[in-house]
């Protein structure tokens, strides 16, 4: 017997392991594991694992239209996957490659456990449409810039062409037709019930969950909305990309034909994957070690007024209370938030980045971390420390009318709002320009 393993791939269409496990032929029993190790983590009340839970109960209603079940387990994985062994006879185990550090410790594992029994481990790209070792400078080497790895992204996705519905389309984009091969699922309901949400230490809530279906006219705009955050000019898909309920391959291809601008948005997502793949050591530190001289001021009481909303910058506040209230918060605020943190404040990037961690529905640790070091100035950006946004223009350029800082700021305009930001613009600036430039003299020596 075979069995698929999903993970951030909640979908039977255009999945890339399932399909290669289920055309291998059958019978194939797909699975997946609540991992304690990541829940024992979290607070009782935490959107993004009942999003999981609704995600993964829906998943298994699919499969059982047509004849086969999804079995859930809770557990840590390796203790999980001994009881599998001694249950079922196993030939062989598919699944999709997740490349965040303890994943890949994790899967190592797991595979050197099934290697014990002469069980074959077969991982599978899927989540993106490039791995690092497919986009690579011509002179050898992973690209550390995003615009010469976008022209690069683009001209091997165009390099092969194959046909598809009667034109055609790039190979990379193809999709992998699952559904024809269900006949091979493991036939009949599995006798196990999904673990609630109260017997893995959770509380049910009511999560805002974005569509999986966006507008066309939202992608066509794109590019004369995406900056907006009164308006919905963004496709919000970033939770369903990170948990894998659509294809990456599939909103690539409607993308090339509708908004070049969202196409390349997207690509960002395969870019960041490239650079943690590439160079792991950013997820404890900065991509430019220099940038650790950095003399942060850390205010905890700053930090909480960030956190909580009350810096006294509109465009701020509304950005963390929209983070705090939804699990979301618009691409635009979340680069203006981020600046006022580390720049205007001088906190710890790792401070924020570990706050959105916290609370973003789309937690993705390669494109969080790539975000804050962005912001920071110590990623991969050619401009680092010196760009600095200026939250008053931020304000007037995309929420001139404060529509969205009245939407999520109650007291604004009121006595109530603060009359002057915890750190003015000018002065901000002027602080961050000097602590960077002496700090970064001084390690570069």
């Amino acid at each position: 017997m075979t069995i698929f393993w999903h993970r951030r791939d909640l979908r039977i269409s255009d999945n890339a392991g399932l399909y290669r496990a289920l055309k291998a032929g059958g019978p194939v029993l797909p699975i997946f594991i609540f991992d304690y190790e990541i829940l024992s983590k979290l607070p009782s009340e935490d959107a993004r694992v009942v999003f999981i839970h609704d995600s993964v109960t829906a998943l298994a209603e699919a499969y059982r239209e047509h004849g086969g079940d999804l079995r859930v387990f809770y557990g840590k994985p390796l203790n999980v996957w001994q009881d599998i062994k001694k249950e079922y006879d196993l030939a062989a185990v598919y699944t999709n490659r997740d490349y965040e550090p303890y994943a890949k410790v994790r899967d190592l594992a797991v595979k050197e456990l099934l290697a014990e029994d002469g069980i074959e481990f077969h991982d599978y790209k899927d989540q993106i449409i490039f791995e690092s070792h497919e986009v690579q400078k011509n002179d050898g080497g992973p690209y550390t810039v995003y615009t010469p790895y976008w022209r690069k992204w683009r001209t091997i996705m165009e390099s092969r062409m194959v046909p598809f519905e009667g034109g055609e389309i790039s190979y990379y984009l193809k999709p992998y037709p699952s559904e024809k091969y269900l006949k091979n699922l493991l036939q009949g309901k599995v006798k196990e019930s999904i673990p609630t949400l109260a017997e893995m230490g959770f509380k049910e809530i009511q999560p805002d969950i974005p569509s999986k279906e966006v507008p066309r006219k939202i992608i066509r705009s794109y590019n004369e909305t995406r900056d907006i955050p009164g308006i919905k000019g963004t496709s919000e898909l970033s939770v369903h990309f990170r948990h894998g309920t659509i294809s990456i391959r599939d909103k690539a291809r409607k993308a090339l034909g509708l908004n070049e601008t969202y196409l390349k948005e997207l690509v960002w997502r395969d870019f960041y994957s490239n650079i943690l793949q590439a160079f792991p050591r950013v997820v404890d530190g900065p991509f430019r070690p220099e940038y650790e001289a950095i003399p942060w001021e850390n205010d905890e009481k700053q930090f909480k007024a960030w956190c909580e909303g009350k810096t006294g910058v509109p465009i701020v506040d509304a950005g963390m209370r929209q983070l705090n209230e939804s699990g979301w918060m618009h691409n635009r605020v979340r680069m203006i938030v981020a600046s006022y943190l580390t720049k205007h404040l001088l906190i710890d990037w790792r401070w924020g980045e570990g706050y959105f961690a916290e609370k973003l529905l789309d937690y993705d640790l390669a494109s969080n971390n790539g975000g804050w070091q962005w912001a920071a100035g110590c990623g991969t950006d050619a401009q680092p420390y010196f760009r600095i946004f200026n939250y008053e223009s931020q304000q007037k350029k995309f929420d001139p009318e404060y529509k969205y800082v009245k939407e999520w700021v109650s007291e604004f305009g009121t006595p109530d709002y603060p009359a002057e930001p915890l750190v003015e613009h000018k002065w901000g600036r002027e602080r961050a320009l000097r602590v960077y430039k002496e700090a970064l003299a001084e390690a570069r020596g």
